[in-house]
């Protein structure tokens, strides 16, 4: 009897806990990761940055399934393997760490959490209808981004600020072109052999841009500030977060799993406040809130969709 109890509780914490703590870590340490960007980016240039943390994360978990033995991938794997790797990493990756060398942390994490609005905004290109669900989750949403750039209307006015926008705009747009790419080619290959790859293969872009246009510094030039980063970075962001990440997305079903888009921006929020003082009064609440909310109706319709696509297919 008590054998069957223990086995019980065990299937429990493994069904349950676990994923609901792979949430958890993906909640929260996603959001520090603009942090880490922020601090490394303040002392060395921003795609080299991204290019060393995506070059050691890739070749780390290359290296693994080099061990472990596990198949390479064959065909036509390698072409979407590639694609994600420029759509995923080398842009989105790349630009939002570039971005956030100019607005603030908060910012760039609020921008790149809108991503969902681009996903809609391009199917509606392609094509197809929008839900009034989605609509109105498109019209709150960017509501609230204007009640965000309301505080922020005299930065406009600086060069800097504009580009780091434009930059996390980009970063967003290619991250939702990955996204639908993503559930277009449905993944045939271990997700997280793939990351491996992707990220190695984004890092030899990355580092071949920035040594042929100058944009790089020695390796010895690089504090020992922006090497914790990309530790960091490393340890916490392109390892323990996207294993929690796939490992989630497996386990629990949609409507649980995005929480994760709502929670990052306002870690990112509060740790940026705290540690580089940067601007949180009512605007950014505000608007910050309102646009998480928008965010909120437009993933429900999405999933909405879905739904009713399955079921018409049955």
């Amino acid at each position: 009897m008590v054998t069957k109890i223990k086995t019980r509780v065990t299937k429990s914490i493994t069904t349950i806990g676990l994923p609901i703590l792979a949430l958890s870590v993906v909640c929260f340490c996603w959001g520090t990761t603009w942090i880490a960007s922020k601090e490394g980016v303040r002392h060395m240039p921003p795609l080299q940055l991204a290019a060393i943390r995506q070059f050691i994360g890739g070749g780390l978990y290359i290296l693994y399934f080099i061990l472990k033995k596990a198949p390479w991938p064959k065909g036509k794997q390698w072409k979407t393997i590639l694609i994600l790797s420029i759509l995923n990493f080398a842009l989105s990756n790349g630009l939002s760490t570039w971005g956030v060398k100019y607005i603030s942390s908060g910012l760039g994490a609020i921008l790149n959490a809108i991503f969902p609005l681009w996903i809609v905004i391009i199917t509606f290109f392609r094509g197809e209808k929008l839900a009034r669900l989605a609509i109105i989750g498109l019209v709150v949403s960017f509501s609230g981004v204007c009640v965000i750039f309301y505080d922020h209307l005299s930065d406009f006015l600086q060069a800097d600020f504009r580009f780091g926008i434009m930059l996390s705009i980009i970063a967003t747009i290619t991250w939702a072109f990955g996204s639908l790419y993503t559930k277009k080619k449905a993944a045939t290959f271990n997700p997280y052999f793939s990351l491996g790859l992707q990220m190695f293969i984004s890092s030899t872009l990355l580092l071949t841009i920035t040594e042929t246009t100058g944009m790089a510094v020695s390796m010895r030039s690089i504090p020992a500030t922006s090497w914790y980063a990309i530790a960091y970075l490393v340890v916490v962001g392109s390892i323990t977060s996207f294993i929690a990440y796939v490992y989630m997305l497996q386990k629990l079903p949609p409507e649980i799993s995005s929480i994760y888009a709502y929670i990052n921006p306002i870690v990112a929020i509060l740790l940026g406040a705290l540690l580089f003082g940067e601007s949180l009064n009512a605007a950014i609440a505000i608007g910050g809130t309102i646009t998480l909310f928008g965010l909120f109706i437009v993933n429900r319709s999405i999933r909405r969709t879905r739904k009713l696509a399955l079921a018409n297919k049955v």
